[in-house]
């Protein structure tokens, strides 16, 4: 089965020479969403608003290739600080329950002012 790629009109467009998504061998890469709505307007000025964005988006690029975010196997979580982990994770635990995806989540900076998450995954096309 041949590359796939993938994109969901209810997200931003790429911001460059990449997918939004990678449809291969029964598995689904979704690149990093961010926390702008298909408009490309930021979702607040608070953690919990722009992870559920995030999140929300992320759920898009699942259902443009085919899937759902709760087939997830990996998820990696970027944040500008590590303060607002917990508020990501209560967040994060509105889209996710058991088994629950593998996950990394680091402290970096993240490329648009104002923004202070960004989640990619890697999810199955079925169970």
């Amino acid at each position: 089965m041949p590359r796939q790629a993938i994109q969901s009109k209810d997200v931003p467009p790429a911001a460059g020479p990449y997918s939004s998504a990678v449809v291969h061998n029964g598995v689904a890469y979704l690149s990093g969403q961010g926390p702008h709505n298909a408009d490309g307007v930021l979702a607040g000025n608070d953690i919990e608003s722009q992870t559920r964005q995030t999140l929300q988006n992320l759920s898009s690029v699942a259902q443009a290739a085919g899937t759902e975010l709760r087939r997830a196997i990996q998820v990696r979580v970027f944040l500008t600080t590590m303060e607002n982990f917990a508020g990501m994770n209560a967040v994060y635990a509105e889209f996710f329950t058991e088994p629950y995806p593998a996950r990394t989540t680091v402290q970096t900076g993240l490329p648009l002012p104002g923004m202070l998450v960004e989640i990619d995954a890697t999810v199955a096309l079925s169970d």
